[in-house]
């Protein structure tokens, strides 16, 4: 089996088009053909339903994708371990939930960047059901998320939560609604306390899962928003929402028992 073959249908797969998935690998469209052809032909199975108006994956093909996408993670870890610059001798892999990188996450790997010269860092953008793959495979090492993980093999603490504060663009107390509130998803246990909070049948007309995207959202085009607060502090053009509670976000850190040995700040 070709890892090429695989890259492409992954490419297709994120595309959902054959024109747009050579585009995005640099090749013709024929030659996208000729590598699905031969990967279909080597599982003895058809994976995509093909046409004009794009691919659609077949039940052969959704139970090949996340083998699919598992193979390619290997492959691409194999290599980055495989050609670490010199004076690094280890490369850490970290999962991360996306609203969790700003503030902890990334303060995290800048004091492990400082502190371990010698260790080279990947970070991978997953959730719960995609770092717990990543983990159980050993493609990553340890994950940062809104929940521990368990199962054989890991270990899990909580870190300090992380402070969601009520930001604006401009300076003013808390109101009941605000037209220009930009809502951000941080899980389910925020989306409880938001309610209880803030009752009301107003829903806000634009939404993200991500505070980084919510962010510059908000210096576009105003309006306010919840962010971590380390995030919004260093931001001048925003303003704290006096009056306005927070939100303590939970977050823990899962990790190999096997990568412990070869990362004792773990």
């Amino acid at each position: 089996m070709n890892i090429t073959a695989i890259q492409t249908f992954l490419a297709v797969i994120r595309t959902r088009n054959l024109n747009r998935a050579a585009e995005a690998l640099n090749i013709t469209q024929s030659a996208v053909t000729a590598r699905l052809d031969a990967l279909e032909c080597s599982l003895g199975a058809k994976l995509l339903i093909r046409s004009r108006k794009g691919a659609e994956l077949t039940k052969a093909g959704f139970a090949f994708l996340e083998k699919a996408e598992l193979i390619a993670r290997t492959w691409e870890g194999a290599r980055a371990r495989t050609s670490l610059p010199e004076g690094v001798t280890r490369l850490f892999s970290l999962a991360c939930d996306p609203v969790l990188w700003a503030g902890v996450g990334e303060t995290w790997m800048a004091e492990l960047r400082e502190d371990h010269p010698d260790i080279a860092i990947e970070i991978w953008t997953g959730l719960a059901g995609d770092a717990r793959r990543w983990l159980q495979s050993g493609m990553c090492d340890a994950a940062l998320l809104g929940e521990p993980l368990n199962g054989v093999g890991l270990e899990s603490r909580d870190s300090r939560p992380v402070t969601i504060t009520q930001f604006a663009t401009r300076a003013r107390a808390a109101m009941r609604w605000d037209p220009n509130y930009v809502m951000v998803d941080y899980g389910p246990a925020f989306r409880t306390w938001h309610s209880a909070t803030w009752p009301g049948d107003d829903t806000a007309a634009v939404s993200f899962s991500s505070p980084d995207w919510a962010l510059r959202h908000l210096l576009a085009h105003g309006g306010s928003a919840y962010l971590p607060a380390s995030m919004g502090m260093a931001v001048p053009d925003l303003h704290p929402v006096e009056g306005a509670p927070d939100f303590a976000l939970r977050n823990a850190l899962t990790w190999r028992l096997t990568s412990a040995q070869s990362f004792p700040f773990l």
